[in-house]
């Protein structure tokens, strides 16, 4: 077998029992790091500290992940222009904070006979927030409820 690594005296091939040997007078493990190679390639190295540096490293790359938040407005097909604004404005500090957008219309009773009207506030909305944002979705009825997703632009 290949025997690399950084604290062994002479890199090569050797046997079996001489790497392990090798290993042993050094007071660390022999681990195989490619079985398919030809031949097999193994380092010498402490087992427990590699083993506690990659799940530091996982935890590191796990806080750095950047954690997607759905903020969600609601209103209905015959909400008012001002009451329109108010929720783009709300929706606008939303995605400069980096959330993503959950814009959705509730159709109550017999107002779902509406449904193309919902679809066009929807659209407007995402048309007026294309600054800020790109729709992700087109609206889409789910029951009683339409509903589309905006992303946040990425900051340059």
């Amino acid at each position: 077998m290949r025997l690399v690594g950084e604290n062994i005296p002479e890199q090569g091939v050797f046997s079996l029992s001489k790497a392990l040997a090798m290993a042993e007078e050094l007071g660390l493990d022999l681990v195989e790091i490619s079985a398919k190679a030809d031949p097999p390639v193994c380092k010498i190295l402490d087992y427990q500290k590699y083993l506690y540096q990659q799940r530091k490293k996982a935890k590191e790359m796990k806080q750095n992940a950047s954690k997607v938040v759905i903020k969600e407005i609601r209103f209905g097909p015959n909400t008012d222009e001002h009451d329109f604004q108010f929720k783009l404005k709300h929706a606008q500090e939303f995605l400069q904070e980096g959330s993503k957008v959950k814009a959705s219309i509730f159709f109550r009773g017999r107002s779902i006979q509406f449904a193309a009207q919902g679809e066009k506030q929807l659209l407007r909305f995402a048309v007026e927030l294309e600054e800020f944002g790109r729709a992700e979705s087109m609206p889409a009825l789910e029951g009683k409820r339409m509903t589309m997703m905006i992303a946040p632009l990425k900051k340059k």
